[in-house]
């Protein structure tokens, strides 16, 4: 374990057998778990700087938590008011804002970019290249391939009437997101369903139903033998 140039702000908390490399930035008040994985040239907790037209909250953050046997991997950035939960992997060169979850044993790939205010749960998978708009959602077992572009505003960026109408994309429990998918603001893909690479979805997607297209239509039901146990929780 290297912990050469290691940088530690005021009030960080390290958990038992905690694995840091070198270049590693903890910003103040960041939690770590036992047994967290930090490699080489990761940022930790870092505060937004926040653009003069931005939708997202400038409220104070709470300090970023790592849960135990998480592992955030070389060149990532983690922000302060995010919680990686337990077991959860963040690749390398992701970037992962604030008021965002990762939730149990999922995995953001390589270069994923996760903008502010995403819940993500637990056994999620998001691969390499893709990026999840600020105010997108995601539940249990949700598997996105890579190269997928999720979008939250209809508005470009003009007018204020955009503040009340921002959403990214609503992943339900155990939906497939084929590579390089294009997916317009407040789409909901349901449970289950499963949308195939190059798509672009422009209406919302009913639960275990495969589409593919441009736009995306329905084609068929998902075989029942590629269905999740039904969730009990």
């Amino acid at each position: 374990m290297s912990r050469e140039n290691l940088v530690l702000g005021p009030g960080v908390q390290l958990g038992e057998d905690v694995e840091i490399g070198a270049n590693v930035v903890i910003k103040a008040g960041t939690v770590i778990g036992d047994g967290v994985t930090i490699q080489d040239n990761v940022v930790l907790g870092k505060e937004p700087r926040l653009g003069r037209r931005s939708t997202a909250e400038g409220n104070p953050l709470p300090p970023l938590q790592v849960g135990p046997g998480a592992a955030i991997c070389t060149g990532a950035v983690v922000f302060a008011g995010t919680r990686v939960e337990a077991g959860a992997i963040i690749g390398d060169q992701a970037f992962v804002r604030e008021r965002c979850v990762v939730g149990q044993g999922s995995v953001v790939g390589r270069a994923v970019t996760i903008e502010n205010d995403v819940p993500i749960g637990a056994g999620c998978r998001i691969q390499s290249n893709s990026y999840i708009t600020a105010y997108s959602e995601l539940e249990d077992d949700v598997f996105v391939a890579p190269g997928v572009m999720t979008t939250n505003d209809n508005f470009m960026g003009r007018t204020d009437a955009r503040h009340e109408l921002i959403k990214g994309a609503i992943f339900r429990r155990g939906c497939r997101i084929g590579g390089g998918v294009v997916l317009l603001p407040g789409i909901e893909v349901g449970e289950e369903a499963f949308v195939a690479a190059g798509a672009l979805v422009t209406k919302d997607v009913p639960a275990r139903k495969l589409v593919a297209g441009l736009p995306a239509q329905v084609w068929r039901d998902v075989p029942s033998e590629e269905l999740l146990a039904p969730d009990t929780g």
